[in-house]
């Protein structure tokens, strides 16, 4: 017997809303539409799927997509045990016999032969054929696929296929504006909204060296690190140095450009 309450988020998970992506999505899920989410990583897109789960009340199972995931490691595989052999799900075909929404997470790191096991899912069919097992599983009515990605890591070698990316409606994120990020920042970590406005103010800094020597910027992520840090009584400089500067470039040049900036607002 599966407990389908051990998907369920029990408490809700903190969301500010950005625009209509709580209107839009749910009238998505009523319509059992797939979703993509796309924006930068540590935007909020995980946290936004978790809370709409909750919103809506339905179980959720999230895969952290990989390079080295196969196929089978989202639907199912035998595995011999004392009494022989027995089948166990994959967290997609788990998802899709429960009715869970069912959350690929930066899904354009997992291969392309493993990404096409879920077209049947995202069209007029909503089916999962487990071939090994012979199997052909209809979708439980409850049952949506959402994935995300960063469109900015986009390459020739790791993006979706087009009969891919047309399966499904598509939420853009992008980070929050000043008030909002310095709201969540606040709220996430504790600290004064000063402090946490100094961090915003670093965070919107660094993102204008995104294709002029950093791949990416400092995530409202990295920001609620920083202000965890300041918490504990870590000195605020030393909080920005671990949390905002060096996790996102090994450049020096890049790195003393940022720690510049942060011993502007924290002299």
């Amino acid at each position: 017997m599966i407990d389908i309450e051990q998907y369920r988020i029990s408490q809700a998970p903190y969301y500010r809303a950005q625009g209509e992506e709580i209107a839009l999505y749910e009238a998505a899920y009523a319509a059992r539409l797939p979703v993509m989410l796309k924006g930068p990583t540590g935007c909020g897109k995980s946290r936004f799927v978790e809370y709409m789960a909750w919103k809506l009340g339905k179980p959720l199972i999230t895969v952290a997509c990989n390079e080295d995931m196969t196929a089978s490691d989202l639907v199912g595989r035998y595995l011999l045990d004392k009494d022989g052999t027995r089948w166990q799900d994959g967290p997609l075909t788990l998802a899709a016999r429960i009715g869970a929404i069912c959350y690929l997470d930066e899904v354009v790191e997992a291969r392309k032969d493993t990404t096409v096991v879920i077209h049947p899912l995202t069209d007029y069919r909503r089916t999962l054929p487990l071939d090994k097992k012979g199997e052909l599983i209809e979708a439980h009515a409850d049952f949506q696929l959402v994935i995300s990605f960063n469109p900015g890591y986009q390459t020739l070698m790791k993006d979706l296929k087009q009969s891919t990316k047309q399966r499904f409606a598509a939420l853009e994120f992008d980070y929050a504006d000043a008030e909002t990020e310095q709201a969540i920042v606040t709220k996430e970590t504790g600290i004064d909204s000063d402090t946490a406005a100094k961090l915003v103010q670093i965070a919107h800094r660094a993102r204008k060296l995104k294709g002029h020597g950093l791949e990416e910027g400092i995530s409202t992520r990295l920001l609620v690190y920083a202000g965890q840090l300041i918490g504990q009584n870590i000195a605020p400089r030393a909080a920005c140095r671990m949390a905002l500067s060096r996790p996102i470039t090994d450049d020096a040049d890049i790195r003393d450009t940022l720690e510049h900036a942060i011993d502007s607002y924290f002299d």
